[in-house]
């Protein structure tokens, strides 16, 4: 199947200079903006996705609302939420249109990158940055077959000041992005994380995102050309694998909470078509609600969301706890533990309820007007980011041998 490509000129759009948005302040007030984004997410979301029509004006209101920001440090101005709130922000977001909900995920795995490798000045510009708008998108793993942790991008020093050049994809929230930091290998052989303005000379970033899921992230292509960096907040990389710290269970403790809100809506639509339009079947019952078989199906989806969801909220506030203290491996491979278990239930009630959706609903379901179909899609290719079948390896493994996790933004 061949998808609908943005055209030429939109597919390597700008986006419109920052505007300072809202200042969260506290947990609530960020689950109370959730909500409100949602809103507007949900509004033609089944519509976007069937176009593949990019949402713009939804990023731009998610920025607006302040949400970008609600996990920069308190002592530079921003909410710093739990982690736990983290978590329910991007479930509520997914819950009402996951590819919307995906494409700020990369800022908050890169704003917990700053945390820990930032020098005080450069954290210092970037979360002002985040605060007064600013977006942050990825410059994702080149698509060349080759192990998702080669870095084929080059940064080379010239007459008039370092340049990067390379060809990077699965570049979610580029397209989108005021910043793009990419990763990049100095001369000397050094792992690095650039930062590169969207608008740059030698920056190209083109949707020709192919996937049948997630269909509107535009985490299509981003070319370098010798293009300018600022230098001023290259972080050297070298030695974060060896520091413990929650980059990694951060990054996948917002996979994990979009799974959750993929299995929420698709959960929602099977409650509202069951109510609305599904006929009974023949000869049994009058109404599909009182139909037995389903009833003890929706009783299942509701229970295995729930835990789900509990498991999920309990990550959270055990990254909360590790972060409250400083980070150790031991508590570092608790945090990554902790994501792990969420990310498998998430995984599983994400595909379970977007396939129980539409046997519920029944035959009538399955019309493109609907567009009930996006809920699988969506949770078939974004559970596939990260395979949960290392998640249980990671699990039995901590369990039976204590061996501790590696540490990288996967775990």
């Amino acid at each position: 199947m061949t998808l609908p490509l943005i055209d030429a000129t939109a597919a390597d759009r700008r986006p419109p200079p920052p505007i300072r948005p809202h200042l969260i302040r506290q947990d609530a007030e960020a689950i109370e903006a959730a909500h409100a984004v949602a809103r507007i997410f949900a509004e033609d979301a089944g519509e976007r996705d069937r176009a593949r029509r990019l949402p713009w004006d939804e990023i731009e209101a998610f920025t607006a609302s302040g949400l970008g920001g609600i996990t920069v440090p308190r002592d530079h101005g921003g909410a710093d939420v739990s982690h736990a709130t983290l978590a329910e922000v991007f479930a509520i977001l997914a819950a009402a249109d996951a590819s919307a909900a995906q494409i700020p995920q990369n800022q908050f795995g890169v704003l917990a990158v700053v945390r820990t490798a930032a020098r005080p000045a450069q954290a210092e510009r970037i979360f002002s940055d985040v605060l007064a708008g600013h977006r942050i998108g990825n410059a994702g793993p080149a698509r060349d077959g080759r192990a998702i942790t080669h870095v084929g991008t080059r940064l080379t020093e010239g007459t008039e000041g370092a340049r990067i050049s390379g060809t990077r994809f699965y570049s979610t929230g580029a397209l989108f992005a005021h910043w793009i930091p990419a990763r990049a290998l100095d001369d000397d052989g050094r792992p690095l994380l650039v930062w590169v303005r969207r608008d740059a000379e030698g920056v190209r970033v083109v949707d020709d995102w192919q996937g049948f899921g997630q269909r509107t992230t535009a985490s299509g292509t981003v070319v370098f050309a010798d293009a300018a960096i600022e230098e001023s907040l290259t972080l050297d990389l070298t030695s974060l694998a060896e520091r413990p710290a929650l980059f990694g269970p951060v990054s996948q403790l917002v996979q994990a909470a979009i799974d959750a809100g993929i299995a929420r809506g698709a959960v929602a639509a099977a409650l509202d078509f069951v109510r609305s339009k599904t006929r009974a079947y023949p000869f049994t019952v009058e109404q599909a609600t009182e139909d037995p078989y389903i009833l003890g199906e929706i009783g299942r989806l509701q229970t295995d969301l729930h835990a789900a969801e509990e498991v999920l909220a309990r990550a959270g506030r055990t990254l909360d706890r590790v972060a409250a203290e400083p980070v150790t491996a031991d508590s570092s491979a608790r945090a990554s533990v902790a994501v792990a278990e969420a990310k498998i239930l998430t995984t599983e009630i994400a595909l379970e309820a977007s396939e129980r959706l539409l046997e519920l609903a029944g035959t009538s379901a399955t019309r493109a007007e609907y567009n009930l179909g996006r809920f699988w899609r969506d949770a078939r290719v974004h559970t596939l980011h990260d395979p949960v079948r290392w998640k249980y390896h990671l699990l039995g493994n901590y369990t039976l041998n204590d061996a501790l996790p590696a540490r990288h933004q996967w775990n």
